[in-house]
C-alpha cells in the first residue's frame, strides 16, 4: 500500500490564524472571559427544619414550613419617585385597576393625597409574640420605619423587624412593666418610663445612656418637645411633670387634675401640651408657665389615650365612656364624635398622610374613622359618624397602643393578649379582610323578621295585592299580567285557557296573597301535553303550583294534593317539581321525586323543596 505524498494533504492552520473579513466589526469581550458558574445548590435549611421537626414531633403530623410574608415599602417608593418624574402634571396619579394582581401598581399613600380609603390597614399580615408571653404595653416604630419597638409587662423591649416581622434581639430594660416610651424627633434618642416611676434613656442600638426617678407612682404617658429639648410625663400621682433632657432635670410641675392623669401628649410643632385623667377632664396647658389654657369636659369616663393630628390642628381622644371625640383647637369645639366601640377605648392614633382615626377598644376591636370634612355635615352639634372599617376581633383582649408605619401603609398593634400583629392595606379589589384567629369577615345578609316585606331578586313587589298574580291567585289560576318568561316556567299568551293551578280556582283563592312570584307561572302548554296537569292524583310529572292561602291546608303539595301547613302547596312528584305556591306560609314541599321541585315561594314564608331537591331559605 503506498502512502500518498505530503504535497497532496491540504494544508490544517489553526481557525485564530485566518483573519475574518468583519473581523473589524465583531464585538469582543474583554471581562468575565471564563465560563460562568453553575448556580449554588438549593438551601438546605428549609429540609434541614423539616427533618429536626419531624424528630421533634416523633410520628405525627408536622406543618410544613413557610417563608415569612414581606411587606416591603421600597418598590412603591421607587415607582412613585419614577411617576413623579414622568407624570404630565403635578396632580396626575395613574389609574390603580381593582385587582389583586395589580398590586405592583399600588403606590405610596402619600400618591392618594384625595382618597384616604386607599390606606386602611384593615388586612392581617403577621402576629408576633414573645416566648414568655406577657401583656404587649406599648409599641412604636423606630425613626426610619425598618423595626418595632414593644415594651411588656415583664420590663422588656423586644425588637421586630419591619419588613418581615421577625424577631431580631430582646433586652431587660425596666424592672417593672413598661408603661411608656417615644424616640425623640431627631431619632438619636429613646425615652421610656415604667410603673415604678423610673424614667431610661436608650441610644437606638438599646445602650442605655441614664435612669431617674421621674414620679412616685406609675407613669402612663411620656411625649417629647418639638424642639427635644424637653419632654413631659403623666403620673398616677395626678401631676404632669415638664423634664430638661440633658440635664434629666424637672423643670416644671403641673397640677390640676383631680385624679390619675393617663395620657399626655406635646404639640407637634408649637408649646402646647394636652392631658387627659381619670378625672374625666383634657386639659390644654402652656409648658412655659405651667397655667392651664383650657378645660374640656366632654367625655364621661376615663380618658385613656390621646393623639394630635400631624397638621397639629386637631387632637383626638379615646375614653372608657366607649367614645372617641376629635377635638378642633382653633375654636376650642369638638369636631367629631366616634361612636362604635362595644366597650371601652384604649388607644387611639393619627395616620400620617391621611385625615383617618384609628381606635382599639378593650373587646379586642380596631376601628379606622375617616375624620375628613367631607366625611360628613358640620353641624354645631357634631353628630356620630360610622367607622370606614372594622376589625371586630383583631385581638382577644385590650388593644393598648396602636402605631402606623412613618408612610402609612402599615399599622402595628399591642394588645393584652400578649400579641402584637401587623395589618397592611388591602389588594387593589380584594373583599374584606378575613383573619382566621380573630377578625372580620365579610358581612352577612342580615337575618329579616319573618313577617317584613323583604325583596329578594326575582320575588317581586311589583302588584302586591293589585290583580291577578302568578302563583295560581288570578281568576283563572294563571296571571295575565307578566309577560316576561323563563322557558318551561312563563306564562303564555294563552294563558287564560289553563286550567287553575293545582285545581285552585277564584272561589278558592286565598285572601293573604303574596307578591307575584316572577317567572314562575304554570307550565307552558307543549309542556303540559307532556307532563300533564297538577292536580289531586300524584303524577309523574310537573306538579301544579300551589294555591292561596287556604286554611283548610288544601290544594298543594305533592301535585295539588294536600298540602303542609297553612298556605300554598308546593309542585308535584316528578323531576320538574313544581313552582310553589304563595300563600302566608308558602309552598308545602316541592316535589320528592326525581331531582325535587322548586319550594313553595313568594309567600310570607317561603316553603321547602323537594325531599331530594336542594332546600329553599327561608326569608
Amino acid at each position: 500500500m503506498s502512502v500518498a505524498s505530503t504535497s497532496s494533504l491540504p494544508v490544517l492552520l489553526p481557525r485564530k490564524s485566518l483573519p475574518s473579513e468583519s473581523s473589524p466589526f465583531e464585538w469582543v469581550p474583554t471581562r468575565d472571559l471564563s465560563s460562568p458558574s453553575p448556580p449554588p445548590p438549593d438551601d438546605t435549611t428549609i429540609e434541614q427544619e423539616m427533618a429536626a421537626a419531624r424528630q421533634a414531633m416523633d410520628g405525627r403530623a408536622v406543618r410544613k414550613v413557610r417563608p415569612r410574608r414581606t411587606v416591603d415599602y421600597s418598590g412603591p417608593i421607587g415607582r412613585w419617585t419614577l411617576l413623579r418624574k414622568m407624570r404630565p402634571n403635578s396632580t396626575h396619579v395613574p389609574y390603580l385597576r381593582p385587582a389583586p394582581p395589580y398590586i405592583i401598581n399600588l403606590l405610596p399613600p402619600k400618591a392618594y393625597p384625595d382618597n384616604p380609603s386607599t390606606s386602611l390597614c384593615t388586612k392581617f399580615v403577621h402576629t408576633s409574640t414573645n416566648k414568655i408571653r406577657c401583656p404587649v404595653n406599648c409599641v412604636t416604630w423606630t425613626p426610619e420605619g425598618r423595626r418595632v419597638l414593644t415594651g411588656s409587662t415583664s420590663g422588656e423591649f423586644t425588637l421586630w423587624n419591619g419588613l418581615t416581622f421577625n424577631f431580631e434581639t430582646i433586652l431587660q430594660a425596666h424592672d417593672s412593666a413598661v408603661r411608656a416610651m417615644q424616640f425623640s424627633h431627631s431619632g438619636l434618642y429613646l425615652a421610656s418610663a415604667d410603673q415604678s416611676g423610673v424614667i431610661k434613656y436608650f441610644q437606638p442600638n438599646m445602650n442605655n445612656l441614664n435612669a431617674c426617678q421621674g414620679h412616685r407612682e406609675a407613669i402612663r404617658g411620656l411625649s417629647f418637645s418639638p424642639d427635644d429639648a424637653r419632654f413631659a410625663t403623666a403620673s398616677d400621682d395626678s401631676t404632669v411633670r415638664i423634664w430638661s433632657f440633658e440635664e434629666s432635670r424637672e423643670e416644671r410641675v403641673l397640677t390640676g387634675h383631680g385624679w390619675d392623669v393617663k395620657c399626655v401628649e406635646w404639640h407637634p410643632t408649637k408649646g402646647l401640651l394636652v392631658s387627659g385623667s381619670k378625672d374625666n377632664m383634657i386639659k390644654f396647658w402652656d409648658p412655659r408657665t405651667g397655667t392651664v389654657l383650657s378645660t374640656v369636659h366632654y367625655h364621661k369616663n376615663t380618658i385613656q389615650a390621646l393623639a394630635w393630628s400631624p397638621d397639629g390642628n386637631f387632637v383626638a381622644s379615646a375614653s372608657r365612656d366607649q367614645t372617641v371625640r376629635v377635638f378642633d383647637i382653633r375654636a376650642m369645639k369638638e369636631f367629631r364624635v366616634l361612636k362604635g366601640h362595644k366597650k371601652e377605648v384604649c388607644s387611639v392614633a393619627w395616620h400620617p398622610v391621611h385625615p383617618l382615626v384609628v381606635s382599639g377598644g378593650s373587646e379586642g376591636s380596631i376601628l379606622h374613622w375617616d375624620v375628613s370634612s367631607s366625611s360628613g355635615p358640620l353641624p354645631n352639634a357634631p353628630s356620630p359618624i360610622q367607622p370606614r372599617a372594622t376589625l371586630s376581633q383583631a385581638h382577644d383582649s385590650n388593644v393598648w397602643s396602636l402605631a402606623y408605619h412613618p408612610l402609612g401603609h402599615i399599622l402595628v398593634s399591642a394588645s393584652n393578649d400578649h400579641t402584637t400583629r401587623f395589618w397592611s392595606r388591602e389588594r387593589p379589589g380584594d373583599a374584606a379582610s378575613v383573619f382566621s384567629g380573630g377578625g372580620e369577615k365579610p358581612p352577612e345578609a342580615t337575618v329579616a323578621d319573618e313577617d317584613d316585606d323583604v325583596f329578594v331578586p326575582g320575588f317581586s313587589h311589583v302588584g302586591w295585592d293589585e290583580g291577578p298574580s302568578m302563583n295560581g291567585n288570578g281568576p283563572d289560576g294563571y296571571g295575565r299580567e307578566q309577560e316576561e318568561f323563563i322557558p318551561g316556567f312563563g306564562a303564555t299568551d294563552s294563558a287564560s285557557s289553563a286550567p287553575p293551578i293545582g285545581g285552585m280556582n277564584g272561589a278558592g283563592r286565598g285572601d293573604m296573597s303574596s307578591g307575584p312570584v316572577g317567572g314562575r307561572g304554570g307550565p307552558l302548554p307543549s309542556q303540559e301535553s307532556v307532563f300533564g296537569q297538577g292536580d289531586s292524583e300524584e303524577q309523574w310529572g310537573r306538579g301544579g303550583g300551589g294555591g292561596g292561602a287556604n286554611p283548610n291546608g288544601y290544594n298543594g303539595g305533592y301535585g295539588g294534593g294536600p298540602a303542609a301547613g297553612y298556605g300554598g302547596g308546593g309542585g308535584g312528584r316528578g323531576f320538574g317539581g313544581g313552582a310553589g305556591g304563595g300563600g302566608h306560609d308558602g309552598g308545602g314541599y316541592g316535589g320528592s321525586g326525581g331531582g325535587g321541585g322548586g319550594g313553595g315561594g313568594g309567600g310570607f314564608r317561603g316553603g321547602r323543596g323537594g325531599r331530594y331537591g336542594p332546600r329553599r331559605p327561608r326569608y
